[in-house]
């Protein structure tokens, strides 16, 4: 697979510096952060490897990624094992998508209390889903969601999301039973958006009273509990958006759209087409007029902007696990489910004995295959970091224990090739 001719990181790195210099004091340290990794991702900075070829000796350098996790270019592998993990979870039902969207009001109260406001809105989307779901007039079932939370529009600008993904029934209370939803239906939307607003809007009000929420700005006057009150009275009588839909291509469609942003956020590389020091081009959809992509032009400092809005506070977790699949019992749950429905668990393939896939690309020149043939140092002359120094040893050491043979001559890069992210 060819690399974009254009990426995220040549735009911060051709334009990053003036705009941090003209936005001194306007910016987090995480986003600050951010910028310095995308930037060094891939360079000289981080240090690298040298690797040659054992047919033609052909040699080239490949440089260490940055593993952080707002890049466009890392953490590949760890979104692969992630769908490859849910994939084999899934269980023989239909499948709901099921997105809850917080109103456009909320978003600037959300920008200055990140932490606060995102983790309330997966209690708020999974707390509507889970009661409405045990209630006996509709399911009366233990369900299982997994979430995954959005930031971010087609034009980056910041539209708050959590997509969920449902099986279309679940567990009887007795446990003895698996009770299916209506053929086509789910749970009702209109009930599910009410459901969603009261206890978001509950606990922002709870959030206000302790004194949990900061605000600067224009916000400052929300503050005071009368300006609050008065500022979120609108939304409690607004109709919240929460779409609710069986994926036409099934659960494994949803699960690969979302796992491309769940290692990573905003925008990828391939939707961008051109950067100057004025405007950056990239392609997005409308989805109000939904058909052809469209192109839109932003200055060049708004589309960093707008990049950097999407950076999560350190140690938030973007995907979450609820009712049956929560992390503290899924196997279980799970294992209950497929004796429910009488149905075998996914056999895990033995891999004993079996050759271990070489992560490297193949040599552009034979298509033969590249072996690691030394680790280089980072411009500061010290060595690679302890993580990428495992990752180089370990595919040493695969290489060793292959036939020389594992990668076929002539393999495409998007054959043989897989990024070594954690």
């Amino acid at each position: 697979m060819s690399r974009p001719t254009l990426e995220v990181a040549d735009i911060f790195r051709r334009h990053g510096e003036t705009w941090r210099k003209e936005n001194t004091g306007h910016l987090s340290l995480g986003q600050l952060r951010v910028m310095s990794a995308i930037e060094a991702c891939r360079t000289a900075t981080l240090g690298g490897h040298v690797e040659r070829c054992e047919e033609c000796a052909h040699t080239r350098i490949a440089y260490n990624s940055c593993r952080n996790r707002h890049c466009p270019k890392c953490q590949g592998h760890a979104a692969a094992e992630w769908l490859a993990a849910r994939e084999a979870e899934l269980l023989p039902v239909p499948y709901f998508h099921v997105v809850f969207t917080l109103p456009a009001a909320i978003g600037d109260v959300a920008y200055q209390n990140k932490a606060k406001v995102y983790g309330l809105l997966f209690t708020a989307a999974a707390e509507a889903l889970t009661t409405i779901a045990a209630d006996p007039k509709h399911l009366g079932a233990e369900i299982g969601v997994t979430a995954v939370l959005h930031t971010w529009g087609q034009n980056l600008d910041h539209h708050l999301h959590v997509h969920c993904i449902v099986p279309g029934g679940g567990i009887s209370p007795d446990r003895t039973r698996w009770l299916r939803c209506r053929p086509g239906f789910f749970l009702p939307v209109r009930v599910l958006s009410r459901l969603f607003r009261r206890p978001f809007l509950e606990g922002l009000a709870t959030l206000h009273a302790a004194g949990e929420l900061q605000f600067f700005g224009e916000l400052t006057k929300l503050d005071t509990a009368r300006a609050f009150r008065s500022y979120m009275a609108p939304l409690r009588k607004a109709e919240w958006v929460v779409y609710a839909k069986r994926p036409f291509a099934g659960p494994a469609q949803v699960l690969a759209y979302l796992a491309r942003y769940t290692h990573r956020v905003a925008i990828g590389n391939s939707r961008l087409i051109s950067a100057s020091a004025d405007e950056v081009r990239f392609r997005w959809k409308d989805y109000r007029r939904p058909g052809k992509a469209k192109v839109m032009s932003l200055a060049t400092g708004e589309f960093i902007r707008r990049f950097l809005m999407h950076t999560l506070p350190d140690g938030f977790h973007r995907v979450r696990y609820y009712g049956f699949a929560a992390n503290g019992h899924r196997s279980e749950k799970l294992a209950l489910c497929r004796q429910l429905l009488d149905t075998e668990p996914p056999h895990a393939e033995d891999d004993a004995g079996e050759p271990i896939e070489d992560t490297a690309l193949p040599c552009p020149c034979c298509g033969g295959r590249m072996i690691i043939d030394e680790v280089t140092k980072n411009e500061a002359g010290g060595d690679s970091s302890y993580h990428e120094q495992r990752c180089c040893r370990q595919r040493a050491r695969r290489q060793s224990r292959q036939p020389t043979d594992a990668v076929p001559a002539g393999a495409t890069a998007a054959e043989a090739s897989a990024e070594p992210d954690q």
